[in-house]
């Protein structure tokens, strides 16, 4: 059964349908979209979500061995059943149908017209007209074919159903009002049917029909807008300096070109810069980066680990156990392998406050998941930053006294990749450092 975290924004129509599809099928997902676990506009700008994720968009889907995912269909298709997907080809093949059905009939209209009522998008009157009939098109085609049907594809909920619904949320929710909804009954019927279901009404809540027909609001869109700054005003200049000037401007990108992003995400990308985590702590004496030169270029006996414990400022920095929760799930050692990684790489910028080995006991089916940290600070780091909290859940964590002969044995084993491991009962398979 997959397991994973799905990385998005509050309130995304799109990462509804993976959410929704993981209640009905069991899947185990994790869902960051709030600061600190996930802040869009700056986590999906990091270096480590970009290795994941190319084009820096969500939702974003990690599994907890590290595959990954992005696409909000493919993601909902992977976190879905075989009763979500169609037990038989023809079923799968109308699934897919609907799903695509509603890509290109749903969404472009429905954006059209919601977006400028909810103050993301210009208002044009040309293009909300067009959008209206197009919907109106898109309504009758749904009317017809649940004329005589519960559900879009066989006797019960599908991927079909959950994409389209989704889609079509947040025209019931804005723009939908009794009147015009008044000639599309088995639609309304249908939509109401599905939001009304235990697994939808988990993630959606519940789903409150259109009263009265959004409008456009120009005091709306203006707030919503990222405010621009003012250029300082430059005494004048003679002509032949005013030219190159106006060939420096024609010659420069707008910021705004420099990446593209829909409307819906550029107003949600606006939030501020986060600070330094570690910015109220004194400075310390211990220089990790030359520990993790000596750890990494030198023997690990005989001079890492006298450099540290000869160097460690126990007031700056403390000493941590962790052992995963969940180790009845752990299958193949490459797994849970990944799983390691997967975490590694999300904790991307903590690497220079930070050091730790984490190991693999044991074999196929019968193996745990164990490390040391050493993190700055006294108390567990993850809470501090927006890119550190997503995985340390599925961990225990257990602060070492660096005095005592089990922090000493533990930082020995641990760092070394050898040892008894007595607290462990299961043969060392393998490891992995972050430093």
């Amino acid at each position: 059964m997959a397991a994973g975290t799905l990385y998005t924004y509050p309130e995304n129509w799109r990462a509804f349908k993976a959410q929704i599809a993981a209640q009905y099928s069991g899947a185990r997902l994790k869902v960051a979209s709030n600061s600190p676990a996930f802040t869009f506009g700056q986590t999906n700008r990091t270096l480590a979500f970009l290795n994941n994720f190319p084009l820096g968009k969500v939702p974003a889907y990690q599994g907890d061995d590290g595959f990954c995912l992005f696409e909000s269909n493919a993601i909902a298709h992977y976190l879905s059943n075989e009763a979500l997907r169609g037990a038989t080809p023809q079923a799968a093949a109308q699934v897919l149908q609907w799903v695509s059905f509603a890509d290109s009939e749903i969404i472009p209209p429905a954006s059209a017209w919601v977006f400028p009522t909810l103050g993301i998008m210009q208002f044009n009157k040309q293009a909300t007209e067009q959008a209206k009939e197009d919907v109106k098109r898109t309504l009758a085609v749904l009317n017809h074919h649940l004329n005589t049907r519960t559900f879009l594809v066989g006797e019960r909920i599908s991927l079909a159903d959950i994409s389209v619904a989704c889609s079509i949320l947040w025209l019931y929710k804005q723009v939908l009002e009794p009147s015009f909804r008044q000639p599309y009954p088995n639609v309304t019927r249908w939509f109401v049917t599905c939001v009304n279901q235990t697994q939808f009404k988990t993630v959606l809540g519940d789903v409150k029909l259109c009263e009265k027909m959004a409008q456009f609001d120009s005091k709306k869109f203006s707030e919503m807008q990222p405010k621009k700054e003012t250029p300082a005003k430059k005494e004048k200049a003679g002509k032949d300096a005013a030219k190159p000037q106006e060939k420096k401007k024609k010659d420069e990108k707008k910021p705004a070109e420099e990446e593209e992003m829909d409307d819906c995400d550029a107003v949600l990308a606006s939030e501020p810069k986060t600070k330094d985590p570690f910015a109220h702590l004194a400075k310390s004496t211990f220089v990790m980066d030359e520990f993790k030169r000596k750890y990494s270029n030198e023997e690990t006996l005989k001079v890492a680990i006298p450099h540290f414990w000869e160097h460690l400022d126990t007031e700056g920095y403390s000493i941590w156990y962790c052992e995963y929760k969940f180790a009845k799930e752990l299958e193949e050692p490459f797994k849970s392998c990944n799983l390691i990684s997967g975490m590694f790489q999300r904790l991307d910028k903590l690497r220079k406050n930070a050091f730790g080995s984490v190991l693999l006991f044991g074999t196929k089916n019968d193996s745990t998941i164990s490390g040391v940290w050493v993190f700055r600070g006294q108390e567990l780091v993850f809470p501090l930053s927006p890119d550190w909290q997503i995985d340390y859940e599925s961990y225990d964590w257990r602060k070492l006294d660096p005095s005592s002969e089990e922090c000493k044995t533990m930082v020995k084993e641990y760092f070394a990749w050898e040892g008894d491991f007595k607290h462990v009962g299961k043969a060392f398979n393998q490891g992995k450092v972050f430093k």
